[in-house]
């Protein structure tokens, strides 16, 4: 009897120490997955060029080096989206797919200005369909837009002035910025009425 006392004992210690365990490993998951989602929750104070300020024309370079011309009036009279992100940001690669769909709905010019690593960024590009989406590097865009969140959306008119800017990782989001963008207004047709006298 005293035998299985002392056994009974020792594995109610043992289930006691692998559950205390389990609830520090899931408690540091928690941490960690707060950690990753932190770009969706409180919005940051943003610093940089804001809405209303023209993007000056920039030079950015794609993973192979070549340069690429970002800001300024669009020679194709086209408005743009500017997607800030990372390798190693989940939510970049979850809004990037609600980004091109909506790009195209709206018939924006969509790019990438991927922050942190090149290597990692090719890879990233290797692993994720870009579908003909160019992904661009540029430290002086990266400091002229002071970006400290992702995924930040940068949305321009075809004059290259800045309407909205601020993080973004769902569809309700990415879309009321693209909504910032003045609508080309229709045409008025005047009719003249010719009245007989």
């Amino acid at each position: 009897m005293l035998i299985i006392l002392t056994v009974s004992t020792v594995l109610l210690t043992l289930f006691t120490l692998a559950l205390a365990l389990g609830v520090f490993v899931l408690a540091r998951q928690i941490g960690v997955l707060h950690e990753r989602l932190a770009p969706i929750g409180v919005q940051p104070v943003l610093s940089g060029l804001q809405a209303g300020q023209a993007l000056p024309q920039v030079t950015a370079r794609t993973l192979a080096d070549a340069p690429v011309a970002i800001g300024g009036a669009s020679a194709a009279g086209r408005a743009m989206m500017l997607m800030f992100v990372s390798a190693d940001c989940p939510v970049c690669k979850r809004a990037l797919p609600i980004a091109r769909t909506v790009a195209q709905a709206n018939g924006l010019d969509l790019v990438l200005i991927g922050e942190g690593d090149v290597a990692a960024l090719s890879a990233m590009a290797r692993q994720t369909p870009l579908e003909g989406v160019p992904l661009l590097v540029s430290m002086e865009l990266l400091l002229l837009m002071q970006i400290g969140r992702l995924p930040t959306l940068v949305v321009l008119d075809p004059r290259g002035v800045i309407t909205a800017r601020d993080v973004a990782g769902s569809r309700r989001e990415i879309e009321a910025l693209v909504a910032t963008l003045p609508q080309a207004r229709p045409a008025l047709k005047e009719e003249v009425s010719h009245v007989a006298v």
